[in-house]
């Protein structure tokens, strides 16, 4: 457990080092109005909290930088609200009042917003084709193990997905099965059908149909939506205006992972209530352990249907990216709940 002269002399560190991007050393500490420790006192409580893993000492320098513990401490337990100024705040509500845009043309332009907002590089993951709903749906056999599961939109659009046949399962079977299909979720949104597909058409499938089990299985490969289209990325390139990002090989590997769609997905994972901060050694992905993720949720009826989210160095500021990702996810969460709500 931190001593209060600890806790306030690491939160001096992690704010000096996110401003100037240099190690920091005791007298630098020592001089900020809101400390009244001398330099000796200051130098004593820097080794201890590098000793505890919250601080380490890069090269032969005298002064310390943050660890992962360290940040992660001062996310966590120092972090203070952030004030957004009036010149963001009117960025923001430009950006929800354009009715005129498309839903999915707002998380587009969400990401480049984000970007300005932050100058860091910007991860948009876009909602479950939210804005298509269903008009009919069919199940085309190919032959005894493969069919085509066509999926039609009431904006006119097709979707064709290759699906694997249970055994044993006969047209007459699959017939049944579409008609069901097309009686109880026409006009459904995509994104609710396999939710749907679970909570409703289930149980009336478990009492017509012995092989149950196995049409619910077609259905479920039927309704799964590609991923890689939701992701809008913006300022891949911001990253390398950080001083410890200006070596080109250290960021390669950042740059490539930016191109994958299906890594950015796995790096970001689904979507889930609330915010989430990642911190250096925290994330899985090599490319990324000397760098912070954090994301915020929006929400469709309740359940998270995206995310918004900024990649960035270790040394971040926290405060008001997490400001603003919070801005932003409640903006879209309540643009989607009013396009619903006509």
């Amino acid at each position: 457990m931190l001593s209060d002269r600890q806790r306030l002399i690491l939160n001096a560190i992690v704010d000096n080092y996110i401003h100037s991007a240099e190690p920091v050393g005791s007298r630098t500490i020592s001089k900020r109005e809101d400390i009244g420790y001398s330099s000796a006192t200051i130098r004593n409580e820097m080794s201890d909290l590098e000793e505890l893993g919250y601080l380490e000492q890069p090269h032969t320098s005298a002064g310390r930088v943050p660890s992962t513990k360290g940040y992660r401490f001062y996310v966590d337990n120092l972090i203070q609200p952030h004030l957004l100024n009036e010149q963001d705040l009117v960025k923001l509500k430009q950006l929800f009042a354009e009715r005129i845009l498309h839903a999915e043309q707002v998380v587009e332009y969400t990401a480049q917003i984000l970007t300005q907002l932050t100058n860091y590089t910007a991860i948009v993951l876009g909602p479950e084709i939210f804005e298509h709903r269903l008009r009919n749906v069919q199940i085309v056999p190919l032959n005894e193990t493969q069919a085509v599961a066509i999926i039609v939109t009431h904006t006119g659009r097709v979707e064709n997905k290759l699906i694997d046949l249970p055994d044993g399962i006969g047209s007459s079977e699959i017939e049944r099965l579409v008609n069901l299909l097309n009686h109880r979720l026409t006009d459904v949104p995509l994104w609710q059908l396999r939710q749907r597909l679970y909570q409703e058409i289930s149980g009336e499938m478990r009492r017509h149909t012995e092989q149950y089990e196995e049409m619910l299985q077609l259905l479920d490969q039927s309704f799964q939506q590609e991923e890689t289209d939701r992701v809008y990325l913006s300022g891949a390139t911001k990253i390398m205006n950080q001083p410890e990002f200006r070596d080109v090989d250290k960021v390669k590997d950042i740059l490539e992972l930016l191109e994958q769609h299906d890594q950015l997905l796995h790096m970001l994972g689904m979507p889930a209530n609330g915010l989430t901060v990642r911190i250096g050694q925290e994330n899985q992905l090599d490319a990324i352990k000397q760098c912070s993720i954090i994301t915020a949720s929006y929400s469709l009826g309740g359940k998270p249907v995206g995310m918004v989210g900024i990649l960035g160095p270790t040394r971040m500021e926290y405060s008001r990216v997490i400001t603003v990702l919070n801005h932003l996810a409640e903006g879209l969460s309540r643009m989607l709940t009013s396009q619903f709500e006509k």
